[in-house]
C-alpha cells in the first residue's frame, strides 16, 4: 500500500499545482523512486490512493512501465488520511501482513536494501507492526524530537511529552490486517493502529540503514538532492 492522497501543506505552494509525490528530487518523482523500490523487493503489487490532483496521479501512474502493477485507491470523494486509506484498500490487500509505504519517504540505502529486511524481519507471532526507524541525530533534514524509543527486543514506545527519542518513523512498515479489527473507512491516522500494536507489545521497530532524508518543505529538497549527489562521487 503506498500512501499518497496527501494535501502536502507544508510543500506550498509547489503542492498548489502538482501532488507532492509528483516532485522530483534529483530528477526523479518521490513517488517513482518509492515505486521502484517496492519492485526492487520483489514485490508485485501495489495500491496507491489518490485524492489531491488525483488525475495527474492516475495519468502518471498510467504512464509506468513494469513493475509493480499498480491499483488505484479512490478518494476523491473523501480524505481518509493513511489510516482510513488503509482500511478502504484492506478488501484489495488480502488477509496477510502488508507493506505500508509513505509516497514520499527517500533514503539512500545502506549495505543491505531496507524493504527487503524490514519484510524479512516480520515475526508475526510477536509483532502487529513492524516500523522502519531512523536515527533522528543522523537523518537529513530532520530538526523534531524523534517519535519512539526502542528496547533490547526492538520493541517501540512512543516518546514521552517534553522527552526526546533517538528514532524517528522512517515512513515504511509491514502491518497486519488485524490490528484494524473494527476500524471504520473513515478519516484517522496510522498513529492510532501504532498505538494500537504498543498497547498490546506487539509494535516493533528496525533501525534504517544509510541515510533517511525528511523532505518535508521546499528546502529540504535540495538538500536532499545534495545528500544523494555525494552518496553517489
Amino acid at each position: 500500500m503506498v500512501l499518497a492522497a496527501g494535501l502536502g501543506t507544508r510543500m506550498r505552494p509547489l503542492t498548489d499545482t502538482v501532488p507532492k509525490p509528483l516532485l522530483k528530487v534529483d530528477g526523479r518523482t518521490l513517488l517513482d523512486r518509492v515505486l521502484d523500490r517496492v519492485a526492487e523487493a520483489g514485490i508485485g503489487t501495489a495500491i496507491v490512493n489518490v485524492h489531491h490532483h488525483a488525475d495527474l496521479m492516475e495519468a502518471h501512474l498510467a504512464r509506468r512501465q513494469g513493475s509493480p502493477r499498480i491499483l488505484v485507491s479512490d478518494e476523491r470523494d473523501l480524505l481518509l488520511e493513511t489510516g482510513g486509506g488503509v482500511v478502504r484498500a484492506l478488501p484489495r490487500l488480502g488477509g496477510k501482513p502488508f507493506l505500508a509505504i509513505n509516497s514520499d519517504t527517500i533514503w539512500i540505502e545502506g549495505l543491505r536494501a531496507n524493504i527487503p529486511r524490514l519484510c524479512e524481519t516480520f515475526d508475526p507471532a510477536r509483532m502487529d507492526a513492524l516500523l522502519l526507524v531512523a536515527a533522528s541525530a543522523l537523518s537529513i533534514g530532520y530538526d523534531g524530537l524523534g517519535d519512539f524509543t526502542m528496547d533490547t527486543e526492538g520493541r517501540l514506545e512512543r516518546r514521552g511529552e517534553r522527552h526526546v527519542a533517538p528514532f524517528v518513523y522512517a515512513g515504511a512498515a509491514v502491518l497486519a490486517p488485524a490490528l484494524f479489527a473494527g476500524m471504520d473507512e473513515a478519516p484517522f491516522s496510522l498513529n492510532r493502529v501504532f498505538d494500537r500494536a504498543a498497547g498490546a507489545g506487539r509494535l516493533h521497530g528496525i533501525r534504517l540503514e544509510g541515510i533517511w532524508m525528511h523532505v518535508g518543505t521546499p528546502d529540504a529538497i535540495p538538500r536532499a538532492e545534495d545528500a544523494i549527489r555525494r552518496s553517489s562521487d
